[in-house]
């Protein structure tokens, strides 16, 4: 299971998803990202005003169409000048009740994304283990009682991927992005045997799943980790392993910037690795060269003509150690 902190947009929005134990994300790529990345188990909590609030568990995952016309959030615009609403829901059950500042030290891998990120500017923020640890002795068990949001008619829809950008139809159809195959890899390598299966390719032996998650973006000061892989409790030093994902065909420029993250963790770092869909020899020469371990990604038997469902694409993904 996972942790993660909501970033809610305003006030009024915050006590909404308190009232009725839900939590929305909008009609956009950003929101689809979110709606893949948390799934029904999880555990999530809210984040607003550098406050962190409740901690609850995903019950039910919905994707709901003509959510414009929807309640309980009312549609929003942003400085783009672009308007959105909310199909895409979690259902929530509370477990503890609590208000607490970010500034906490039980927050810290949460808030160095947020000092390193100059504020918010993302749906979500994946905590690691150890957070969610000291989360669920907070405040209180909850005690109080959730409003029920009464829709007297809706539809729900199951969200598809495509290739063709002609073809995207949001919030129901999305073009393929490198978001979305973050996610993907992301939610790969967090069963246990999909990620020995990578230790043992590239080399890391002595390493056992089991000891370690599978973390989304992690902000340094050299730029943002698309996927850290780091030990699940640490004692002395934490191992960390470092992922890059990209959806074209790898550049110098990439293994350039993977190499900078590396040494920006020093020590603690035991490989770094990256993904995309095709390396040239002399990119992958350059990543023997730079101590980088070369992936290609492909999904199996997918018609880049057809719309896949998250769940489709997901169980088609393949990664290749080179």
């Amino acid at each position: 299971m996972a942790y993660f902190l909501i970033s809610v947009s305003n006030k009024t929005n915050l006590d909404l998803c308190i009232k009725y134990g839900l939590a929305g994300f909008t009609n956009s790529i950003n929101g689809l990202w979110t709606f893949m990345e948390i799934q029904e188990g999880d555990f999530v909590s809210f984040l607003y005003g550098a406050k962190v609030y409740n901690l609850y568990r995903v019950s039910k995952k919905k994707a709901l169409k003509d959510a414009q016309y929807l309640p309980p959030w009312p549609l929003i615009t942003f400085s783009s000048g672009k308007t959105y609403y909310f199909p895409f829901r979690l259902h929530l059950e509370p477990i503890r009740q609590f208000v607490e500042s970010m500034v906490k030290p039980e927050f810290a891998y949460v808030a160095e994304n947020l000092l390193l990120r100059g504020g918010y500017r993302k749906t979500h923020f994946q905590a690691d283990q150890t957070t969610l640890q000291s989360v669920s002795q907070m405040g209180q068990i909850y005690s109080g009682q959730l409003e029920n949001l009464d829709l007297d008619k809706y539809e729900t829809f199951t969200p598809v991927i495509v290739w063709d950008r002609k073809l995207q139809n949001t919030p129901e159809v999305f073009f393929f992005q490198e978001i979305i195959l973050q996610s993907l890899i992301r939610q790969h390598l967090s069963q246990y045997e999909n990620l020995q299966a990578l230790f043992s390719s590239v080399g890391l032996l002595d390493l056992h799943a089991e000891d370690y998650e599978v973390l989304g973006e992690k902000a340094l000061s050299e730029g943002h980790v698309d996927i850290l892989i780091k030990s699940r409790m640490p004692v002395g030093y934490s191992k960390k392993i470092i992922i890059e994902v990209k959806t074209g065909e790898a550049r110098k420029e990439d293994i350039d910037q993977l190499k900078g993250y590396m040494d920006e963790i020093g020590e603690e770092c035991m490989g770094g690795i990256l993904v995309a869909r095709k390396f040239s020899k002399k990119v992958r020469h350059q990543c023997e060269c730079k101590g980088v371990k070369a992936v290609v990604y492909d999904f199996e038997q997918v018609n880049k003509c057809c719309k896949y469902t998250i769940e489709e694409v997901k169980q088609k993904l393949r990664l290749h150690v080179l």
